[in-house]
């Protein structure tokens, strides 16, 4: 996310500042289910609700870590930034494609991940559409 901020600061890969906005908000709406994908197990697991909530918040703390680094080098970075988002979106596709969707097509109601799944893809190529 702050790589497209950053890029659109810099004026690189012909981002904007509305792209970068697209991006954020993808993200954030991916964050919740992260999160509650580290909780839920947590908390079946004997941990108190309270518990559970903070260390499933605690695993984005690195996020602003990584976003600070991006911020100082910016300017150094603009020349890569094409690179590393096409390197972030390959990771994501593979651990999709390698993980989520087998997972998700087995039992009983496998029908719910192929219409989460269509929810998510027009949610961000609407997002995609309006913010340009």
């Amino acid at each position: 996310m702050t790589v497209t901020f950053a890029g659109a600061d810099e004026h690189a890969a012909g981002l904007t500042l509305a792209s970068a906005q697209a991006v954020s908000i993808g993200i954030a709406i991916q964050n919740v289910p992260e999160g509650a994908i580290i909780s839920m197990p947590m908390r079946a697991e004997g941990n108190s609700r309270w518990r559970a909530f903070v260390i499933g918040s605690l695993s984005g703390a690195v996020e602003p870590i990584g976003a600070l680094a991006v911020v100082l080098m910016a300017a150094l970075m603009a020349p890569l930034l094409p690179y590393m988002l096409a390197f972030a979106a390959g990771t994501m596709i593979y651990v999709v494609v390698e993980e989520l969707i087998p997972e998700a097509s087995e039992g009983q109601h496998s029908n719910l991940s192929t219409i989460g799944f269509a929810v998510g893809f027009v949610l961000m190529m609407v997002l995609d559409v309006v913010m340009g």
